[in-house]
């Protein structure tokens, strides 16, 4: 990791274990001095809460903070480290996470699996992701152990169980700080999200309080399981949203052999009527034409006609 900068924000480059580098933008605070030589920063593989499945996350050098780490990826894309070239192009952002959430994940895994109440080092207990006893040196837990759970003391050692009540009413806080946030970013939400950079949001029509809502429930959906996340819907008294159903497709005509039956007698179009029709009035060489006797004149198709042969 580079020296400490004085901006809020420090990019550099952190060495991998295969030899190679990632470059990162992270919190000045990450990459403060360690209070114990040979120590550091420590990346380290925890279950997301969402999904429980791997993902990648950071302690701080005094292991008081947890950050989650981002990946922003493009084909063709490398970097230029002093003399070299990091075939890994990939831009890292490392963002600090209430390490609240990934406990919430151990302790509501023990309520349905236990259902009772148990010491915390019994509950983030885990085969696969062993750093997940590291949660319990962050500073917040301590501090904010109580906003999910029920607990006692018992001979001098406390001991905890799952609350949903309080879980709900956690997130709930947690939906209206985030709510805020987008309040005072102008942060466009909605079905017609626009980009800030070419329309700001103040003039955007249509975004009502469920809008923004239902936004931020979203983004605290992401730290937490889908099931919890139904549920702070309820809590939250979100409508479902009606999902439009789908239009049947236009049925086609089957093809047949057999004559098609018309609906309607169109050989009537066919003749005509002459008595029902009035009879044209005609100018005036039609009626001097018509006087004119006709008695031994040839029709005029009759001197186009194929000549007879004479008899012999």
């Amino acid at each position: 990791m580079p020296k400490k900068q004085q901006q809020q924000r420090a990019p550099g480059p952190a060495c991998k274990s295969d030899g190679g580098q990632w470059v990162i933008v992270a919190p000045a605070s990450v990459i403060n001095p360690p209070r114990k030589a040979g120590s550091g920063p420590l990346f380290t593989r925890l279950r997301n809460p969402s999904t429980g499945q791997a993902a990648l996350y950071m302690f701080s050098s005094d292991a008081r903070q947890l950050f989650e780490v981002k990946a922003f990826h493009e084909e063709y894309r490398s970097w230029f480290i002093g003399q070299a070239v990091q075939q890994d192009g990939r831009l890292f952002f490392v963002t600090p996470v209430d390490p609240l959430f990934l406990v919430l994940f151990y302790i509501a895994k023990a309520e349905k699996e236990q259902g009772k109440f148990q010491p915390l080092d019994q509950i983030l207990v885990d085969a696969e992701f062993s750093s997940c006893t590291m949660l319990l040196q962050c500073t917040d837990i301590s501090k904010s152990i109580h906003h999910i759970v029920e607990g006692k003391e018992t001979g001098g050692r406390k001991f905890y169980k799952y609350s949903e009540e309080k879980t709900l009413k956690w997130l709930t806080k947690k939906v209206n700080q985030t709510l805020k946030v987008l309040k005072d970013h102008d942060v466009s939400v909605g079905g017609k999200v626009q980009s800030a950079t070419f329309i700001s949001s103040k003039k955007l029509v249509g975004a009502t309080e469920e809008d923004y809502i239902r936004y931020a429930h979203g983004l605290i959906s992401e730290y937490i399981t889908e099931e919890l996340s139904t549920r702070l819907a309820k809590y939250l008294r979100l409508p479902e949203v009606a999902v439009p159903p789908k239009e049947p497709l236009p049925k086609k005509r089957k093809v047949s052999d057999a004559p098609v039956e018309a609906d309607e007698d169109y050989t009537k179009f066919n003749t005509i009527d002459l008595k029902s029709k009035k009879t044209s009035k005609m100018s005036a060489a039609q009626k001097t034409l018509a006087k004119v006797d006709k008695s031994g004149m040839k029709a005029i198709s009759s001197f186009f006609g194929s000549k007879t042969k004479a008899t012999k």
